[in-house]
Parts: C-alpha cells; sequence; structure tokens
C-alpha cells in the first residue's frame, strides 16, 4: 500500500491501535456486561422508600449505585472508542445507541434515588458517612449534599429527566442544520476547486494565498446568513432551556446553575473577563504585528488565522516524538514520564489516520481499561507532537486520578481537565525554544505560542462574555432576535480585535456558529484552565522538589477535592485575578519578542 494512501480500518497493523482488550476481550464480553443493566438498575430500584432506614441500608443502596454507574461508564467507553476508531462501522454506531438508551432508562428508573437520599436529614447523613465503611462514598455525599438546595421532589426530578431529550433539540438541530444541510460550495485554490466543510475551513483559512481566504470567507458565511435567522431562533432556544432549568431548580441565575455544583464563584467568570478586559491593548498590539507582517493596508477577519511565520519543515517519526516528550517532561520525573511514554508506544494509543477515524485528537479515560488517546499522527508536522503532549497530559491526569481514588470520587471536572494538558504543552514549547537549531525555529515556534494562547485565553474569553452577555439580556426580559445576538457579538468582536482591524457585515455570524454556545458557560474553563497551568508549570519549573509534589497533589485528586481546592493545593488560587494576570504577562512578552524579532527588518 502506499504510505500516502489512507488505509481502512482492518489494514492498520495492531501496534498502531489501541488495545480495547483492557477493557473487553471480545464483543461477546462486551454484550454481556450490557445485559447486565436491567438486573443491576432493579437492584438499585428495590432500594426506592428504604434509603434512610439505616445506616447499613443505605451503604448497601451506594453500592448498588456504584455498580450501576461503573458498569455503565464501561460499556460506553467502550462502544465510543469503536465508533471513533471507524464511524463507518454499523455495528459501533448500533453499541453506541444501544448504550444511550440504556442510560435513558437507568435514568428514568433512578429519578427517585437523588430526592430521596437528600431527604434524609443532613446532620444524619453526615453522622452515617463518619463511619469507615463510608469511605469509598464520603466524599460523593457530601458533593451531593452540596446540591442539596438545587434537588427538586421525585416527581419534578422525574419529569426534568423525561424533559432532558427533547431539551437538546436546539442542540440537535443546529448540529444537523451546520453539518449536514448547510453547503458551503468550493473554493479555488491553484487551479482546482476545493470543496469547502468544516473540515477544509480551518486549512482555507490559514491559506498563504488572501484572495483564497476570503473566497473561503465569504462563500462560509453566506451559507450562514442565508440561515441567520434559524440559527438565532435555535440558540435562543437553547439560552431559554438553560435559564428554564436553573429557575425550575431555584438557582438565581443560569451562570449560577452552572458553576454551582463545582463550587466555582462566579466571581471567578467575572474576574476572568475584567483581566482580558484590562490586558487589550496588547491583544490589539499583536494584531498590529500582524497588519504589518502580512503587509496588508487593512487587516481583515479573514486575515486572523493565517500564520504569522511559516512553518519550519520537520521529520519526527512517532517514536521519535514520543522521545521528545520524554525529554520535555523531564522536570516531572521518571515515573511520570516512563508511565506516558509506555502508554504512548503501548495500547493507550490510537497513532494513525484510518478511514471513518474522527478527525483530531482526544484523550478518553475511564475507571476501568486504559486512558486512551486518539491521534492522527503526521511525521511532518510539529504541531501533532504538540498534540501529543497534549493527550498525554489529560491522560496522565486520568492515571494519577483512578489510582489513588475510589470509582465515586475519581473523576476530576472540565474546570480542571484543560490545566494537566496546556501544562504539558509549556514544558514542550520550554523545551523546543530553547533546543531550536534556527531563527527562523524560535520564530515559528514564539509565533505559534502566541497564537496558541490567543485561541485559548482571549477568543474564549470573548465566547463567554457573549454567553454571559446572551442569557442576562433573557433573564433581564429581553428577547434574542437575530439582530440582538448579532449586534451584541459584533460589539464583542470591536472590543476584542482593536481599531485596526476590519469587519465584513457577516463578520458577527460567527457567534451564531459556534457548537460550544449550546454547553452554557464551557468555554470559561479553556480559558482559567491555560491560566492555572502557565502558573504551575513555572512554579514546579522553577521550583523544587515541593513544588513538583503539589503539583503531583492536584493530579491525584480527581474528584476528591472542588476545583478551587485541588488547584489550591497544586500552588494557584483561582479565586485570584494574579494567575489570569500571569498568563496574559506570558502573552504579552510573546508579542515583545516577536516585535523585535519579525520587525527588526
Amino acid at each position: 500500500m502506499n504510505k500516502n494512501e489512507i488505509p481502512v480500518r482492518s489494514e492498520v497493523p495492531v501496534a498502531h491501535k489501541w488495545d480495547l482488550t483492557a477493557l473487553y476481550k471480545s464483543d461477546a464480553e462486551w454484550e454481556a456486561d450490557l445485559q447486565k443493566v436491567p438486573e443491576l438498575t432493579q437492584k438499585l430500584v428495590a432500594f426506592k422508600g428504604r434509603l434512610g432506614e439505616s445506616k447499613e441500608t443505605f451503604l448497601e443502596a451506594l453500592k448498588a449505585d456504584e455498580a450501576i454507574d461503573r458498569l455503565l461508564e464501561k460499556v460506553h467507553h467502550y462502544a465510543s472508542l469503536l465508533n471513533s476508531a471507524d464511524q463507518g462501522d454499523s455495528s459501533a454506531q448500533e453499541k453506541v445507541n444501544r448504550v444511550m438508551m440504556a442510560f435513558t432508562q437507568v435514568a428514568d428508573a433512578e429519578s427517585f434515588y437523588m430526592p430521596e437520599l437528600l431527604s434524609i436529614p443532613t446532620e444524619i447523613l453526615t453522622e452515617w458517612i463518619q463511619d469507615a465503611a463510608f469511605a469509598d462514598y464520603r466524599v460523593y455525599v457530601q458533593k451531593h449534599l452540596h446540591n442539596k438546595p438545587y434537588v427538586l421532589s421525585e416527581k419534578e426530578e422525574r419529569i426534568l429527566a423525561l424533559q432532558s431529550e427533547s431539551g437538546q433539540t436546539a442542540d440537535k438541530a443546529f448540529s444537523l442544520l451546520t453539518d449536514v444541510d448547510m453547503d458551503f460550495g468550493t473554493v479555488g485554490v491553484q487551479g482546482e476547486q476545493i470543496p469547502l466543510t468544516h473540515s477544509t475551513w480551518g486549512t482555507l483559512s490559514e491559506n498563504k494565498d488572501r484572495s483564497v481566504r476570503k473566497e473561503a470567507y465569504e462563500k462560509f458565511y453566506a451559507a450562514f446568513e442565508s440561515h441567520a435567522n434559524t440559527l438565532a431562533a435555535l440558540y435562543a432556544g437553547s439560552v431559554q432551556q438553560d435559564i428554564f432549568v436553573a429557575r425550575a431548580r431555584g438557582y438565581p441565575s443560569a451562570l449560577e446553575a452552572a458553576l454551582y455544583g463545582s463550587k466555582v464563584p462566579i466571581s471567578v467568570y467575572h474576574n476572568l473577563i475584567d483581566a482580558v478586559h484590562q490586558n487589550l491593548d496588547t491583544l490589539h498590539r499583536y494584531y498590529r504585528l500582524r497588519k504589518a507582517v502580512l503587509g496588508v493596508e487593512e487587516l481583515r477577519h479573514y486575515d486572523v488565522y493565517v500564520p504569522l511565520v511559516k512553518s519550519v519543515e520537520t521529520n519526527n517519526t512517532y517514536e521519535q516524538a514520543v522521545e521528545i516528550v520524554r525529554e520535555a517532561l523531564a522536570p516531572l520525573g521518571t515515573a511520570y514520564t516512563d508511565t506516558l511514554c509506555t502508554g504512548l508506544l503501548g495500547g493507550w494509543t490510537d497513532r494513525y489516520e484510518n478511514k471513518g477515524k474522527r478527525s483530531g485528537a482526544f484523550s478518553s479515560g475511564c475507571y476501568d481499561g486504559y486512558p486512551y488517546i486518539l491521534l492522527n499522527y503526521k511525521d511532518s508536522s510539529i504541531r501533532d507532537v504538540f498534540t501529543m503532549a497534549h493527550e498525554g497530559g489529560h491522560s496522565m491526569h486520568s492515571w494519577y486520578s483512578v489510582h489513588n481514588n475510589p470509582f465515586m470520587c475519581y473523576d476530576y471536572t472540565i474546570f480542571e481537565a484543560e490545566v494537566a494538558s496546556t501544562f504539558n504543552e509549556e514544558l514542550l514549547f520550554q523545551y523546543l525554544l530553547k533546543n531550536a537549531q534556527s531563527q527562523d525555529m524560535k520564530n515559528y515556534l514564539l509565533a505559534t505560542r502566541a497564537a496558541d494562547i490567543l485561541a485559548t485565553l482571549h477568543r474564549q474569553t470573548m465566547f463567554a462574555e457573549f454567553e454571559l452577555k446572551a442569557h442576562e439580556l433573557v433573564e433581564n426580559g429581553q428577547p434574542l432576535s437575530t439582530e440582538v445576538l448579532r449586534s451584541t457579538y459584533r460589539s464583542l468582536l470591536q472590543m476584542y480585535f482593536g481599531p485596526d482591524m476590519h469587519f465584513e457585515p457577516s463578520s458577527d455570524l460567527e457567534g451564531l456558529r459556534i457548537p460550544h454556545f449550546y454547553s452554557a458557560f464551557y468555554v470559561y474553563k479553556y480559558a482559567t484552565g491555560i491560566s492555572a497551568s502557565l502558573a504551575l508549570a513555572q512554579r514546579v519549573t522553577q521550583g523544587g522538589a515541593s513544588e513538583r509534589e503539589d503539583y503531583f497533589t492536584f493530579l491525584k485528586s480527581g474528584g476528591s477535592r472542588y476545583p478551587i481546592e485541588s488547584l489550591r493545593a497544586a500552588g494557584v488560587d483561582m479565586e485570584r485575578i494574579e494567575p489570569v494576570q500571569a498568563a496574559l504577562d506570558t502573552f504579552r512578552h510573546l508579542v515583545d519578542e516577536l516585535e523585535i524579532s519579525l520587525l527588526k527588518k
């Protein structure tokens, strides 16, 4: 087979695939576990009306709850990994669908569970869980007691559970409209017509030929313009759904509903936005630099993704990339790097592209099996080495969480998830910069790092601010018309990009095409995550054994602490504005260096 030909899944060597036998040795084993779901569900349902009768009964109910949750996690993990490896595999698709049906059935059957658990007087539950027999469940119960003020009656909880699927209609319709129904046409590239899709949009936006970028931009947004009112109605419906659930449960706002469960104060959200606002001058300076380097009379919205510095040609085999990651992460010690690199070279990772495989990359861990990594690695891309380090950070976070916590409190929050991954990226960046063999490579690394921080910190904060404004408008009685949404987003574009950017009439449609907005108040976690990781990377690399152990305390925390507490144990306090400011200062230093290096001529 030609090395440039993309193989079908069956042609991929076993050594290049992840080893799912750590979960199930065969589909038959998976099937047998799935068939256990109804029986385990009934074991939990048998405790209905009895949870508070005694400490012993309550403990047995917790064990039944654990059994069904752990089994569902495992069968879902196996099915989803099979589907990601080959999305054209109808058998894998069927497995995913069957698991999702099982989730819905279990959620309906156990709708009694949480209201009844929380109907037990708090002082009694608090006393019971001090018993050593509850060691594996203590944190789990304490976290649910935290949510007690917003848990409804059994009937009300059942209504919300039954409504949850219809509540996803806006999200599903948005995905179908933008991923399936929209036709973006083609773009001419060097005499060839390239289909314009969500996948090719990113590549075309980075094309060095400005006419290609302009054509891609205009055709892409023309498709969104033709559906603007529908897109606005869908997003408005999603916002209204968020507010409905928040108000039904009694939260003061949709923002508080999203943050309360993780004990993240809303001040963290507002501090992030305030800090970025106070440092917009550096962001505007970056766009002035971009305008100068590109040599354009007017900087346009379709000029923001073309690389400032052209990529430097590299050629690292997968195995060589693993060794680069090993060296870069050496400050974390050999126990960390040996575990990660053994996994990268062994059964954790699905390495290369095959037909039907999901694009991009991810890390997916559960309590059983490995913390799996999906990659689409290419030897010629230094970006893929960063991706390997990033996903490796997620997987090691999962590995430490599993090995240091019981099932019921091992899983960390999304607020924490992006810390370990971007921490690894920062260590890799510092290693490659220190060992760069040419000024071109240094410039490329500096420009790429600046763009990455901008995308993760500034851009996600702008998104977070838009979400907040949209929800607050509805909460204050303002309907979200197409014009209201577009004008709100345009004002943010103008604020963040500054006076050197010239927008198109369709530029504000960007606010209606972001899939993450259908998972409200999610994107801010990318910005807080990179802020925490940059602070911790500096602390670990400039500190000693104590600072490194603090970081491992964070990795080992899993879900045993609330995210603010686990990060504080690592040495960074996200309730304060300083970590965000430090990340913004890092961006400022990168812009300073780029100005000196790229404008010196």
